[in-house]
C-alpha cells in the first residue's frame, strides 16, 4: 500500500509522476491534477504533459503536429479519447473481452471456418494479416481460463510497464510482442510440418513480465495476497517451461496442454531484450499484490496469476 502525496489515500497500485517523482491515486496521477512542480518548466501555456498518445504535444503546436490531430480525433483532456491517455492496458484488456464475444458470435452463427479465418493466426495462411494482430486479442472459445489467465497477468503488471515507457510505446511493445511471438510459432510449426493455428495474448503477457524482471528482478508479488514471490522466480518458471515445451513438438503431460511454448519463449526474449534498452531509465514500486492460480494455459499450476498460455486450436 502507498499513500497519495496529494490526499492521502492509500492506493495498492500506485501512480508514479515521471516528472517530479511523486506518489498520486488515479484522481491525481495527471500533473495538472497535483500542482506538478514541472508544469513550471513546461511552455506550453496548456499545463499539459505529453501522454505519449499524441505527437502534436512534442512539436509546441497547438493543433494540425501529430497523427491525431490530422486525423480529427480530439485525445486530449476532456475529448472522448482522453481516457485512453495512459489507460492502453485497460483498453487492450476491453478489446480482449470484447473480442471474445464476437469470436463465439462468429461461430454459432458462420462457423468454425469464419472463425479460423478471422481470429487465428494459421501457418496455411500466413498472408491473413490481420490474423497478426485479431490473433493476440482472440483466445479459446468456450472457456474462460485461457483469457481470465492472460488478462490477469496484463491487468497487474501492464499498468506497471505502461506508467514507465508511456502509452504509446506500451501499445506498440504489446503489439509487436504478441504478433512475432505468433508468427514465431507458426514458423516453427512450418518447419515441424504440423498444421496448428495460434491464439492468445501470452506473448505480450510474457513478454510485459521480462520486462519487469529486468527493470526490478526482486519485485515481489504476493501470490493469494500471501506468499512473497520475486518475480524473477515467475518469469525463471516460465522461461524453463517454454524452452522444455517448445523442445518436445508433441507437447505431452505437463509441457503438453496445446500450449504455444515457442510463442511463449519467443515473448519472454522480447521483453528481456526491451528491457536491458531502457534499464536505468525507470524507477519500479517494491511489491504488487494479488490472488490467482494456474499455470500456462490453465488453473492450478505454480505460475501464480493464472498462466498466459497462447493455445493452438
Amino acid at each position: 500500500m502507498s499513500e497519495c502525496d496529494a490526499c492521502g489515500k492509500q492506493e495498492n497500485m500506485p501512480y508514479q509522476c515521471g516528472h517530479c517523482g511523486g506518489t498520486y491515486c488515479a484522481e491525481h496521477r495527471l500533473p495538472e491534477a497535483h500542482d506538478c512542480p514541472g508544469l513550471d518548466n513546461w511552455s506550453d501555456p496548456g499545463g499539459v504533459f505529453d501522454s505519449g498518445f499524441d505527437e502534436s504535444v512534442n512539436t509546441g503546436q497547438t493543433s494540425g503536429g501529430g497523427v491525431a490531430d490530422r486525423l480529427g480525433v480530439d485525445t486530449g483532456p476532456g475529448g472522448p479519447l482522453a481516457y485512453f491517455r495512459g489507460n492502453v492496458t485497460y483498453l487492450f484488456l476491453a478489446i480482449m473481452g470484447i473480442v471474445f464475444i464476437l469470436e463465439h458470435v462468429v461461430i454459432l452463427s458462420l462457423g468454425s471456418e469464419a472463425f479460423q479465418t478471422l481470429f487465428v493466426l494459421h501457418p496455411n495462411n500466413p498472408e491473413y494479416v490481420w490474423t497478426w494482430v485479431t490473433s493476440v486479442f482472440s483466445h479459446a472459445p468456450f472457456g474462460f481460463y485461457h483469457i481470465l489467465g492472460n488478462g490477469i497477468i496484463i491487468y497487474f503488471f501492464g499498468r506497471l510497464v505502461e506508467q514507465q515507457i508511456g502509452s504509446k510505446k506500451f501499445a506498440i511493445f504489446f503489439l509487436v510482442s504478441g504478433a512475432l511471438a505468433g508468427l514465431g510459432q507458426i514458423a516453427i510449426q512450418t518447419v515441424q510440418g504440423t498444421s496448428a493455428g495460434v491464439l492468445g495474448a501470452s506473448g505480450a503477457a510474457l513478454a510485459i513480465m521480462a520486462f519487469l524482471t529486468v527493470l526490478k528482478p526482486d519485485l515481489r508479488v504476493y501470490l493469494y495476497f500471501l506468499i512473497p514471490v520475486p518475480i524473477w522466480a515467475i518469469t525463471g518458471f516460465y522461461f524453463l517451461l517454454s524452452i522444455f515445451g517448445s523442445l518436445n513438438p508433441m507437447g505431452a503431460g505437463l509441457l503438453g496442454g496445446n500450449i504455444a511454448h515457442l510463442a511463449h519463449l519467443i515473448g519472454l526474449v522480447i521483453g528481456l531484450w526491451y528491457g536491458q534498452k531502457i534499464k536505468g531509465k525507470a524507477r519500479m514500486p517494491g511489491q504488487i499484490q494479488f490472488g490467482g492460480g494456474g499455470g500456462p494455459g490453465g488453473p492450478g499450476g505454480p505460475g501464480g496469476p493464472g498462466g498466459p498460455g497462447r493455445r493452438r486450436p
